[in-house]
This record gives C-alpha cells, sequence and structure tokens, in this order.
C-alpha cells in the first residue's frame, strides 16, 4: 500500500521503519524543519524491549543507555539530600532501558529504510476519505492520494482534530504542567551526574544531568490554562509567572536558561482518551491515539509496541484494514490502559500538593532505599 505517515516522532518513526519493511511505500510528512530532540530521557520497557529487538535497534538503545533514576534525590530548599527516587515505584523491571530522547531518535531515523520519503516543514491541511482511497492537502499546496493514513502526530494531533474532532473532546487534564530547558551550566562531569529535584507545595524544579548534558525540568499543578500551543512567548510567560518569586536553591538559574532556550519544551500533562483509533482509512498510533503523559514513562514504549502491531495486522488481513485496526487495537488497548491508570497517580507522587503530602513521600521513599 501507499501509506502516509503524519508526524516524525518515536511512533512515526519506528511506524515507518516497520511498514516499509513490510514491503508498503511509505511518506513521512513532519511539519518541523528537523528531528525533534528536545525533552528528557526516555524509557523503553516491558514487552518494548522485545520489539526492539525485532526492529533490530535493542543493541543500540543498550549501548546509549544511561543510570538517571538511580542517581535521583529529592533536596530541601537549601539544595540538601533529603529522599531517593525508589526505582521499585517507577520502574517495571530491571531490564528497562533509559536513553537520552535525541540518541532514540538518531537510532530511529538510521534504521529507517532509505525508500522512505521523509519530508520536513510539511503537513496534512484537509483530508478526506473517498472509500477507496484518502485524498490529502498539504500545507504546501500540494495534493496526493494514499492507500492509509497514520496520524502519529502527537499529543495535539492534526489528523485526529481532521478526521475525529476537536482535541477538546478527547483530552483529560491531570491538573500539572511540564517544561523542560537546557541548563548548560548545571552540567556535571563527575561519575556521578546526579539529578536533582526540589518541591514546593504544587511545584517541582530540578536539573537532570546525563552525559555532557543538563536539563531544567519544572511542573506545577494548575487548572487548564488558555494558551495557543504553537506559541513560545506564551509558553514561557506561563513557566515565569508559575516560578516568580521563588528564590529557593537553584530555581532561579534554572529558570533563567530555560527561559533562553529556543527549543523549550512546555505543555500540558493530559491524556488522551479515545474510544476508538481508526476512522475509514485512517488511524492513530502512539500519543494520537492514547497519550498517558510524561509521568507514565510509557510513551515510547506505546510507541513502538503500537507501530509494531499495526503493521503486523496489516500484514496478517490484507486489504481488510477494518479487521486490520480492529486487531491493532485489541493489542495494544490494555498496554495503553495500563499506563494511563499508573499516570495518574503521577501528580501525588512528583509534584505533592501539600508539605505535609511532601514529607509523607519522601518518608516512604527513604523505607523503600534507605541510605
Amino acid at each position: 500500500m501507499k501509506i502516509l505517515i503524519s508526524g516524525a516522532g518515536t511512533a512515526g518513526l519506528s511506524a515507518g521503519i516497520d511498514l516499509a519493511r513490510a514491503g508498503h511505500a511509505v511518506e513521512i510528512v513532519e511539519r518541523a524543519n528537523h528531528l525533534r530532540v528536545n525533552g528528557s530521557p526516555i524509557d523503553v520497557r516491558g514487552a518494548a524491549l522485545e520489539t526492539a529487538r525485532a526492529m533490530g535497534i535493542l543493541d543500540a538503545v543498550r549501548a546509549h543507555r544511561i543510570t538517571m533514576t538511580e542517581q535521583t534525590v529529592f533536596v530541601d530548599r537549601s539544595g540538601a539530600a533529603v529522599a531517593p527516587l525508589a526505582g521499585p515505584q517507577i520502574n517495571e523491571s530491571a531490564d528497562d532501558l533509559e536513553l537520552p530522547r535525541e540518541d532514540l531518535i538518531t537510532i530511529l531515523r538510521g534504521a529507517l529504510p532509505d525508500q522512505v520519503d521523509l519530508r520536513f516543514e510539511e503537513s496534512i491541511a484537509a483530508l478526506s476519505d473517498e472509500g477507496d482511497r484518502v485524498a490529502v492537502t498539504f500545507a504546501s499546496g500540494r495534493e496526493a492520494g494514499y492507500d492509509l493514513v497514520v496520524g502519529a502526530d502527537g499529543v495535539h494531533s492534526a489528523v485526529r482534530r481532521l478526521v475525529f474532532g476537536p482535541e477538546r473532546e478527547f483530552t483529560e487534564h491531570l491538573g500539572v504542567y511540564v517544561a523542560i530547558g537546557d541548563a548548560p551550566g548545571q552540567v556535571d562531569s563527575g561519575p556521578a551526574r546526579v539529578t536533582e529535584i526540589l518541591n514546593l507545595p504544587g511545584r517541582f524544579a530540578g536539573v537532570a544531568r546525563y552525559h555532557d548534558r543538563a536539563l531544567g525540568i519544572f511542573e506545577f499543578r494548575s487548572a487548564p490554562i488558555a494558551y495557543d500551543y504553537h506559541d513560545p512567548d506564551a509558553q514561557k510567560r506561563i513557566l515565569a509567572e508559575a516560578f516568580a518569586g521563588i528564590e529557593d536553591w537553584k530555581v532561579p538559574e534554572l529558570l533563567e536558561t530555560a527561559l533562553d532556550d529556543p527549543e523549550l519544551y512546555f505543555d500540558a500533562i493530559a491524556q488522551i482518551v479515545m474510544p476508538g483509533w481508526h476512522r475509514g482509512r485512517v488511524v492513530l498510533i502512539g500519543d494520537a491515539a492514547h497519550c498517558a503523559t510524561p509521568m507514565a514513562g510509557r510513551g515510547v514504549s506505546l510507541a513502538l509496541l503500537g507501530a509494531w502491531a499495526l503493521t503486523e495486522e496489516l500484514g496478517r488481513h490484507g486489504a481488510d484494514l477494518a479487521a486490520a485496526f480492529a486487531a491493532y487495537e485489541q493489542r495494544q488497548r490494555p498496554h495503553a490502559a495500563a499506563a494511563q491508570e499508573f499516570a495518574r497517580s503521577g501528580a501525588d507522587l512528583m509534584v505533592p500538593a501539600t508539605w505535609e503530602a511532601i514529607e509523607a513521600r519522601n518518608a516512604r521513599f527513604r523505607a523503600v532505599c534507605p541510605q
């Protein structure tokens, strides 16, 4: 089949690899002018490890492994360590792999078959399912037809909006916002590279260190905020207001460098919950279908599993797309549901609302991993 994939993140690249290797003619369009690698390190967990092996990328993923969780501590307002981040609270098993996001994207890009047509600064403006094909009009004005369109364009999916309806109909806000930006002044060349997290009631500020990089990470509790998620100035203004006046620990320095980062990542921590992920010749994968939020730590694993399951079911069912999509959903839904359920307790774990809740969390972690 001739297949269009919208989005060149983990889900889109994985689908491109799997579908092209299965013999399909694949085109990927990405709205940005480059592969997006900003954000905190990510994890490959559970069943996704076997998928990575089947894709032929597991050895490369292992080669880039880092161990941030084992070296993460909560600190008080002076910077003194008060509790470790307990791995058993967040990991599925000791086999889970954590690696920098940019390394995984580089691995996937390198595994993408040469025949895949990857186009940057291009996106879907309109599409029409005509029964025997999907007619697509792109933002550039180009028009083309495809046998199948895969929406892998993230939590703010344009494909989902065009085919299924407005984003608000499928969004469940978890009451927290997150921002991640470079923190070059916090790089630690020592062997430990400890990641530190400060909690204030309803606030989280941390510095994550790995290799020769450091990231400032911020989370804060809030009701939904109306803003244009394509507007970086609006995002920075919201972040600055959320941490204004906080002088504790390294917060002022981390905030300053984050606000200076042109690639700052900022978004609501919100889940996408849908009754179905396909309609006609259009199907959703990854965060576009079932975002669990970064609090789940399973977004990459879900992307790998979903792309693989979709490819296998298309191979099994041939021209019967409805049967292939239904089988894909049946396989993927338990993984997505489990990740979403895990994430719903994430705010209380990582962004406690009161000083009492912060201390209770720290005491629990100290009991699990005594110093």
